[in-house]
């Protein structure tokens, strides 16, 4: 898998990079395949902005976080990204799903 973190206006440290490698194998457990997840991090008036989009075989996750602290907004976007992760897998069992399935028996 290739990471790909882009900076606007700051340099990006060992230390930047490996917090964000670090998070990003966080995502790893939900076992799906992560196609060239992209970072971009900022540096705003306010602090920092990260965004990320990274493809899935089920679609794409898109996220962007902003916070005075870089670690920080990193956190922030993982938390996000996992969560729609979650939705992702657990898609199929929704509600709805199950009331398409109750109707395709139907017939």
């Amino acid at each position: 898998m290739t990471l790909n973190i882009t900076s606007k206006q700051m340099d990006i440290t060992p230390a930047i990079r490996a917090h964000v490698e670090d998070r990003l194998a966080k995502l790893e457990k939900w076992q799906t395949q992560l196609i060239n997840p992209h970072f971009i991090l900022n540096k705003t008036p306010k602090g920092f902005s990260v965004e990320v989009s990274i493809g899935t075989p089920n679609g794409n996750l898109l996220a962007s976080a902003e916070s005075e602290d870089m670690y920080k907004a990193i956190n922030d976007v993982e938390e996000k990204l996992e969560r729609q992760l979650n939705k992702l897998q657990h898609k199929s069992e929704s509600r709805r799903a199950n009331e398409r399935l109750k109707d395709s028996f139907k017939d």
